[in-house]
């Protein structure tokens, strides 16, 4: 049986292309029973995220299995095939198993080193399983697939270092509070990504949550979701005296916190360390404040400086991480190779065990009764013999060598085997 990868994902496809052909909710469950029945598709797993929609196919022709998963996609979803080949890319074979592979440890994701693509991955292998629409090449692939996943993350730094903004900041948080979850945090203005640091602050355990913003509404509906306090904006200076860590992002084209404020605070602090995230684009804290002792003072430009450090050193993690790949693909296929061995296999255990059987039965009657003991004995005797008259030609048929089918052949012939087709299905 052949692997194959028929999908689209954000660098081939545009975020209107990618969501006409997604298989969310109930269209997931009904695309799969779909594919059943195709005659050309005789496993699928159907993996639809927000960055990607791939199926993962065990086909016996590659170009019907293709034709017949590209149609399905276009009738499926009423999209014109001629759009459709524009994005789709097709992976089979060794290539097919490295892309599984890559897509399962992020290496193919928009942020390298991401993990909600594995939980995703394991999701649609759950759903094909309850749907029992794969077998045993697909099933062996997912498996395999998430233990390199595992693998690299263990064996390599691929996921260890932020690579946003947002978690950047919770980054340096961390390393200037040990005990980051005991310590408080105000969320000053609304900005989209000063909101994201905070929700990953709260995440990380910080509960003491302190919310102002110039719209009372909007920082009641913050409060509301992230479980916080109100603030009114005019009095926010006053509440950083209780403040170890300050998020800010509003829309003011001034600093809206001065060093002499925060000079006084620090005092009635009694210099407690302080932390502040400025990702203001004009700034809004004033950059003179990082002179003061035990004040952490990090700007947009700063953050990205980390994240670009991180991105470099992801890129390196990924080259470790893609020789894992490589290194783990050979070991899938010498177990992919063997499964044509299977039936011959099988069929000359068979065979053996059949003889064996019937002249074991045929001895026993000749010698009369005899003691249970020596019935189990001579038993024994004779399939330890079968045993091993058998495991060399199987060990030969399950080796890597290029001339296995020719050893098939000759060995289905020397024992008269009849073998079927499927076996290893």
């Amino acid at each position: 049986m052949n692997i194959l990868v028929v999908g689209l994902n954000h660098k081939t496809a545009p975020i209107e292309v990618r969501e006409k052909i997604a298989f969310g909710g109930p269209k997931l469950e009904e695309a799969i029973n779909i594919l059943r029945k195709s005659n050309a598709v005789k496993e699928n797993i159907i993996l639809s995220t927000c960055n990607r929609v791939e199926i993962y196919a065990g086909v016996s022709d590659i170009d019907s299995g293709t034709e017949s998963i590209k149609n399905f996609i276009s009738g499926f979803h009423n999209v014109p095939r001629d759009l459709l080949d524009k994005s789709l890319y097709l992976h089979s074979g060794t290539d097919a198993i490295r892309h599984m592979y890559r897509v399962a440890s992020s290496l193919d994701s928009m942020v390298v080193g991401e993990p909600q693509i594995l939980g995703q991955l394991k999701d649609a292998y759950d759903e094909a399983l309850k749907l029992k629409s794969t077998g045993v090449v697909l099933n062996k692939l997912m498996r395999k697939s998430v233990s390199v996943a595992k693998r690299i993350r263990t064996e390599t730094k691929i996921a260890e270092s932020a690579v946003s903004i947002s978690f950047a900041a919770v980054e340096l948080a961390k390393k200037i509070f040990d005990d980051l979850p005991t310590k408080s945090f105000m969320l000053l203005g609304a900005g989209e990504m000063a909101e994201l640091a905070a929700r990953n602050l709260i995440n990380s355990g910080v509960r003491d949550v302190l919310i102002t913003n110039r719209t009372i509404a909007r920082a009641e509906e913050l409060a509301l979701d992230f479980h916080g306090k109100v603030v009114p904006f005019e009095n926010f200076i006053h509440e950083l005296i209780h403040t170890d860590i300050v998020i800010c992002s509003t829309g003011a084209p001034h600093y809206i916190l001065l060093k002499d404020q925060v000079h006084r605070t620090m005092k009635e602090r009694k210099q407690k360390p302080m932390f502040i995230i400025d990702i203001s684009v004009p700034r809004n804290i004033d950059p003179q404040i990082n002179d003061l002792d035990n004040v952490y003072l990090y700007d947009v430009d700063s953050l990205q400086g980390i994240v670009d450090t991180n991105v470099q050193e992801r890129a390196k993690e990924a080259e470790k991480a893609e020789k894992i790949v490589d290194e783990e693909i050979g070991s899938f296929l010498k177990w992919h190779a063997s499964l044509a061995a299977t039936p011959t296999v099988v069929a000359l255990r068979n065979k053996a065990e059949e003889i064996r059987k019937t002249e074991f039965e045929k001895t026993i009657k000749k010698l009369g009764p005899m003691e249970e003991e020596k019935i189990k004995a001579i038993e024994y005797l004779t399939v330890s013999i079968v045993n091993k008259l058998i495991h060399p030609p199987t060990v030969a048929l399950k080796s890597d060598n290029n001339d296995k089918e020719a050893m098939m052949d000759v060995i289905q012939k020397l024992f008269q085997l009849e073998t079927e087709k499927g076996e290893d299905e």
